[in-house]
């Protein structure tokens, strides 16, 4: 279709305004992007002060039987006796399975009839010597005969007890590995036997805090499941602290009433009392090689690199880096850049965000 060149002057003057006022409106928009960053980044802030509060650092633990061993025979042979019931209670020395002994009892038998023999030689032996019958070499033959005989029965009679299994100390047999008339070796697991009647918690610590380990030390102890608290003392620590995980390894003995062997604990050690600035975890902005946090100053965020102690629930201890009446942000970390401003929308308390 043809437009007439007066129709075509009339639709080009009506289109104009609106192209005019559309670039007007984007020149706008770009100088208001323009003017954001310039903007003032809206954060919550806390003022730092200091609070006393009691040091307890919470980890992990696993409870261990105060003695467990498995029952190995000390000699390969065919199982004659088994006297192992499942998850029975049994006394130190009770013997709990006996190995076939049939052949070093014939030994023993024999051995000690050539002793009986080799001693009254010996016997005859001595008085011929005292009369000077014989010369001394004859007769020390004999005598050593006789000793040598007596070192095999002491020999026999000790391989003769390797047969006999018996409980190293009272403690509950744990489920049987064997049956009677099995053949077994010195690699062959009888049952297992734990000292339950009392327990032992293994845990470990952060390098950080092996100095709060005292020998001697009440620790709380806290079950999976329950709120009830238990005690435990520390008794011991491994000498040295792991090079992967950067622990310490302590263990305690509980006090009290004892808990299933293998069950999962939390132990919680008190370290006194502190009295220094505590901040929520959530004010701390954490890096490969630092921790800092942002503090409001002359209406900008500052940066500082801080040095953090102990952990409450909700909140970091404050070792370096923040002084008492800093205004740190807690809310609007992700927007504040280095030295950018910033405006303070409200002052929360310490109370309201450290539980």
């Amino acid at each position: 279709m043809v437009i007439p060149s007066s129709m075509r002057k009339k639709i080009i003057l009506f289109v104009l305004p609106f192209v005019v006022f559309s670039c007007k409106e984007s020149r706008q928009k770009d100088a208001k992007l323009k003017a954001a960053p310039n903007q003032a980044t809206i954060v919550d802030v806390m003022i730092a002060q200091k609070t006393s509060f009691m040091n307890t650092v919470e980890v992990n633990g696993s409870v261990i039987p105060n003695e467990f061993v498995e029952i190995h025979p000390e000699t390969n042979g065919r199982l004659t006796y088994l006297n192992v019931p499942d998850g029975a209670s049994v006394k130190a020395g009770t013997l709990l399975a006996k190995i076939n002994d049939a052949e070093l009892t014939a030994q023993l038998n024999k051995s000690k009839v050539q002793l009986e023999l080799a001693t009254k030689t010996e016997q005859r032996l001595k008085k011929l010597l005292d009369i000077s019958g014989i010369n001394q070499a004859d007769y020390d033959i004999a005598l050593n005969n006789v000793n040598n005989i007596k070192a095999d029965i002491v020999l026999l009679q000790a391989q003769i007890e390797k047969t006999n299994v018996k409980a190293p100390f009272s403690g509950v047999l744990g489920l049987r590995q064997t049956s009677p008339g099995s053949y077994v070796t010195t690699a062959s697991t009888l049952a297992t036997l734990q000292q339950v009647d009392k327990v032992k918690i293994d845990f470990s610590v952060p390098e950080l805090y092996a100095n709060k380990i005292k020998m001697g030390a009440n620790v709380s102890v806290i079950t999976n499941g329950s709120i009830a608290k238990k005690s435990a003392t520390i008794v011991a620590t491994q000498a040295d602290i792991n090079t992967t995980t950067r622990n310490l390894k302590v263990r305690a003995t509980l006090n009290g009433a004892p808990i299933q062997p293998g069950s999962f604990v939390k132990v919680m050690i008190e370290s006194g009392n502190s009295n220094n600035i505590i901040l929520p975890t959530n004010a701390i902005i954490p890096e490969a090689s630092s921790k800092k946090v942002v503090i409001v100053k002359d209406g900008k965020g500052k940066f500082v690199n801080i040095e953090t102690g102990m952990r409450t629930a909700s909140g970091v201890e404050i070792l370096k880096g923040v002084n008492v009446g800093d205004s740190v942000v807690v809310t609007g970390l992700l927007f504040v850049r280095p030295n950018a401003a910033v405006k303070i929308r409200s002052v929360k308390k310490a109370e309201e965000i450290i539980k």
